[in-house]
């Protein structure tokens, strides 16, 4: 059976797995490097030192907001179909990931709480602007 496309679609789901998997692990790359430059310049302390200021984690979530707008784009141009669909998916994952974070902050001393309920909040218009930048329909 082919698609419209001429792509079979154990093909295509495959292909957008991997679109997914190649957003998530750019934003993974890129957010461990941005903050092993945030442990060099001494904007946070390193692990397991914790830091209250409030700017270090503004600057922290407008970079991951950054970064994850491009996982996302990357996700959405590597879609065989559907681009913001996929760059959507991957914003949803980000806040799973992002609630997991804030339940481990609510219960352990991880930092502020508020930071991963930020990050919560800034990641599905993050997907979203990711998946319309790469030529997503809204």
């Amino acid at each position: 059976m082919m698609t419209i496309e001429g792509v079979k679609p154990g093909r295509r789901l495959g292909r957008s797995v991997l679109a997914v998997a190649g957003g998530l692990v750019a934003i993974f790359a890129a957010s461990m490097a941005m903050d092993e430059l945030m442990y060099a310049v001494g904007v946070f302390p390193r692990p397991p030192k914790i830091t209250y200021e409030t700017g270090s984690y503004l600057i922290a979530i407008a970079y991951r907001t950054a970064i994850g707008v491009g996982g996302c784009w990357i996700a959405a141009r590597l879609a065989p179909s559907r681009p913001m669909r996929h760059a959507l998916i991957l914003g949803g994952i980000g806040v799973l990931l992002s609630l997991a974070g804030a339940v481990a902050a609510l219960t352990t001393d991880l930092g502020p709480a508020w930071y991963p309920i930020a990050l919560i909040v800034v990641t599905p218009p993050a997907a979203w602007l990711g998946g319309r930048l790469a030529g997503g329909k809204a």
